[in-house]
């Protein structure tokens, strides 16, 4: 079988998120059972040069408009990635065309993208095309029109990002009326691209099984929890996982020191590293650390109102955010008024890892998690994580002993709830032992996408039975 992987953003290439990385590992894990390739947007920020040329080159009609496609490939870890050159995205210097770390809905640029990825599959006869989030769910729609033989699955990795648009964008991008009804594409009497993805694809998944069943309800379903329960049967909840050849603190060359489970002496010397790089005292307390974009879904709201009565607390906290607006501003006067806490803006891979590594808790108060990425590379190189349990977080997460995924959970998102949780943080520092078994058993889980790559393996052949 071949399978035509479609995202919106793919590591190394690009990458604003979780989505980035997922669109990496997750075709790198497929290429060892199926013939896999990938395509994407070539943004404007993304050399060309370092590009080969294509002659997959086509001219695409969507609506009145006419767009010359020009195709570029690259190839990491063994995956051909295919580039969209499309006038909409060839000059813009971000990825979804503005620099705020969401997204917007303002620019048809995705519509076109999707009707490209259409034609795409097509010239490479692939069998099955799967599609990552709203940027690419139109094509579902379009598949169904134009190449009904090819197979479609549909990932949800954030049902609060929908791609919604005004009735316009219809006659814009040559699509029927007939889609505008309650059971199509119509939402609140506009457009919405993920509710095409639900309804159109073959199958959908999610990027947890407790995301699967939490986007069923009002609390989480963001509005379409109706739509996705008449379209359960075809919904599934597959966990996220990281590459372990990227995230690896034995080989990792942006570490002072690498280490593995049975060399957790060197992992301190990570940490000193980190604390003396950034002006930290170098003691024996705990040192937190938070790697976020600053936005409400990532429980800033919860951390800003807690944050002094952390910081009042014998440890150091680290925070790498990337994004802008009243966050931003709101943990930079907290900042000024402790040494104990160190905050930076926008985002280093390299520096990631070395926070990661230096660290002995990372903090996730999220609202809500469909999967969440961080605790696993967390626990990957030593560092426990202190969770929301929400979404992907209660699948891999556990407050228990002798349980793969060891870390500190709280169930209410409250300050009361979240205190007493790095407080249990700060008592388990303490308990040296306990610690330690807890983050070698960690060390040695598997988070990879292997098991995940078996199990979207199944669904593919599911489709094509």
């Amino acid at each position: 079988m071949k399978i035509l992987f479609a995202a919106s953003e793919i590591f190394p290439y690009a990458k604003s998120g979780g989505l980035g990385d997922v669109a990496q590992a997750l075709p790198h894990a497929l290429s060892k059972h199926v013939d896999i390739v990938s395509v994407m947007p070539l943004y404007g920020f993304i050399n060309k040069t370092l590009l080969q040329k294509n002659d997959l080159n086509f001219n695409l009609k969507v609506g009145s408009d006419s767009y010359k496609i020009n195709i570029f490939s690259s190839e990491y870890k063994g995956v051909t990635t295919y580039f969209i050159d499309s006038p909409l995205f060839s000059k813009s210097e971000d990825f979804y065309t503005h620099k705020s770390g969401g997204y917007t809905s303002e620019n048809p640029g995705f519509g076109i993208f999707s009707a490209a990825i259409v034609e795409i599959a097509k010239l490479l006869n692939v069998d099955i095309v799967h599609l990552n989030d709203w940027h690419t769910a139109l094509a579902t729609l379009w598949i169904k029109e134009r190449a009904p033989q090819i197979k479609t699955i549909f990932t949800i990795h954030n049902l609060a990002f929908q791609g919604i648009f005004s009735r316009d964008i219809l006659k814009e991008l040559g699509i029927d009326e007939c889609y505008f009804t309650i059971e199509g594409i119509e939402f609140y009497n506009k457009v919405s691209f993920i509710k095409a993805g639900i309804v159109y694809s073959d199958l959908i998944t999610t990027v947890s099984p407790q995301y699967a069943k939490e986007i069923l309800t009002e609390r989480f379903g963001c509005g379409l929890h109706s739509v996705l329960n008449f379209h359960s049967e075809k919904l599934f909840g597959i966990l996220n996982g990281i590459d372990y050849e990227l995230y690896d603190p034995k080989r990792d060359k942006a570490l002072l020191s690498n280490f593995d489970s049975e060399s957790l002496d060197l992992k301190n010397i990570n940490k000193l590293d980190l604390l003396k790089k950034l002006d930290l005292e170098v003691s024996d307390k705990p040192t937190f650390v938070m790697i976020s974009r600053l936005v409400e879904q990532k429980g800033f709201d919860l951390l800003i109102d807690s944050l002094e009565d952390i910081l009042k607390n014998e440890l150091n906290l680290v925070i790498l955010a990337d994004g802008e607006g009243s966050y931003r501003l709101k943990l930079e006067v907290i900042a000024k008024k402790y040494d104990n806490f160190y905050l930076t803006f926008g985002y280093d891979e390299d520096f990631s890892h070395r926070i990661y590594a230096g660290a002995d808790f990372l903090l996730m108060p999220s609202l809500f998690e469909p999967c969440g990425l961080n605790q696993m590379i967390a626990m990957r190189y030593g560092t426990i994580a202190v969770v929301h349990g929400v979404g992907g977080l209660l699948d891999t997460v556990y407050e228990e002993q002798n349980r793969c995924g060891g870390g500190i959970v709280f169930l209410e998102q409250s300050k009361e709830s979240f205190l007493s949780a790095v407080q249990r943080s700060m008592e388990l520092y303490k308990d040296k032992q306990k610690k330690e078994e807890i983050v070698r058993s960690n060390m040695r889980c598997d988070f990879s996408f292997n098991k995940s790559a078996l199990l979207y393996k199944k669904l593919y052949n599911r489709l094509l039975e």
